[in-house]
This record gives C-alpha cells, structure tokens and sequence, in this order.
C-alpha cells in the first residue's frame, strides 16, 4: 500500500516512514503544504496522513484545496491541536479521520485500515473477491479453501488487485501502487511477486491478461 504523509516535523516523519515501511508499505514523505498540495495528484495513494501545522501552507487549506480539487483519497488528519473547533473543522472539510498526537502506530495503521472498509463499504476487515478472501489485519489470505499468511509486498500486490476485480492493471499501475519514490525497483519485480503468491496457492488466483496485465476475477 502506497501512502502519501504530509509532514514537516522531521522526527515525526522519520519515525512514520521507518514504521509503516516495517508493515510493508511504501510512504512518499513530504515536508511542506504546498508540495503536499501537488503530491495529492501525482500518485495513486492509499491514503493520505496530513498534519495541520504546516510551513508555506496551512493542513486545513491543504485540505480544503485538495477536496474542491476533485481529490477522493482518504485523507487522515494526524496533528497536536487538540481543540473542539480544530477536529470539526478538519472533518467537515473533507477528512476522513482525526488523530491527536502522539499516537501508537499500530492505532494509526488500525484507523488507515478502518477507512479503507468505510471507503469500500465495508464493516470488517475482509475483502472478498470472488473466491479470494483478504483479512486486511492479519495480512491472511484465503483462496480455494486454502490460506497463507502472506509477507507485506505480497499481500500489498493481491490488495491492489482485489479492490478492483475484474478490472485490468497493468504492470506500471501495480508498480505505482507497491513503491514510493526514491525506491529501486527491479524490472521482473511485479512478475515475481505474482509468481510466488501463485506458487503458494494456485495460477488462477491471479489472471494474466496477455499484452495487458493482471487480474483478479469478479465472479467465482
């Protein structure tokens, strides 16, 4: 999962980047509002973790800005002010979720996890897809009968697939999805990836649509 964090405090930052790449997600970290304000658009983010007390603009503007941009990532809003005013103003522009610092990055991960359901409609942490079946908290996956607990870039490259069956994405677009800027990322990288989360279940798990990508089938 690729995640945008917004933030110019650099121990906070730092501390985030090395935490939920431990996790097995990719984080784009940027240290002012107005690069934040562009990076919302660059990317096919996750989620977006947005601190209010920025240099050259202010996270509500950021905020602001983005939502009347049309932008429909979820935006979590992490930052000290802790006043009444602050939280309703930040969740009646557009944020999907409010945490005060300091915060436990495991409750941080839990709330990213808790948006992502309420985005697709969901109550739980399972993400079904035709006979796959996902456990976002556990990082389980479950296909055929079979499950394996699968390793964080693994599980990241099935998620990708499985919020969208049915739909084709290509190898830049799950590349896109799996690394942050900055990271090496080997040519046959996707194609190894699929070729162990097969190996561990079965070639029908996920769908090669010859010349144009991957899949994962709707329908059982």
């Amino acid at each position: 999962m690729r995640v945008l964090l917004i933030e110019d405090d650099p121990m906070i930052g730092k501390g985030l980047v090395q935490a939920l790449g431990d996790v097995g997600m990719s984080v784009d970290w940027v240290r002012d509002g107005d690069t934040g304000l562009e990076a919302t658009g660059l990317a096919d983010y996750a989620v977006i973790l947005l601190d209010l007390g920025l240099p050259k603009m202010d996270g509500t503007e950021v905020l602001a800005r983005a939502r009347r941009a049309g932008r429909q990532t979820p935006i979590l809003v992490i930052t000290a002010r802790d006043d009444l005013e602050s939280r309703v103003s930040g969740l009646d522009l557009g944020a999907d979720d409010y945490i005060l610092k300091p915060f436990e990055v495991s409750e941080l991960v839990a709330r990213m996890r808790a948006v992502l359901r309420r985005q697709a409609g969901q109550t739980q942490s399972l993400l079904q897809a035709g006979e796959l079946v996902l456990d976002l908290a556990t990082h389980m996956v479950t296909f055929r009968g079979h499950s394996e607990i699968l390793p964080a870039r693994e599980f990241a490259l099935v998620w990708g697939l499985a919020e969208r069956p049915g739909t084709i994405l290509s190898k830049s677009q799950l590349e896109e999805k799996l690394y942050g800027w900055g990271e090496e990322v080997e040519s046959n990288a996707i194609d190894v990836l699929i070729h162990y989360v097969r190996k561990k279940f079965d070639k029908d798990i996920i769908r090669n649509v010859r010349g144009a990508g991957w899949m994962i089938v709707k329908e059982a």
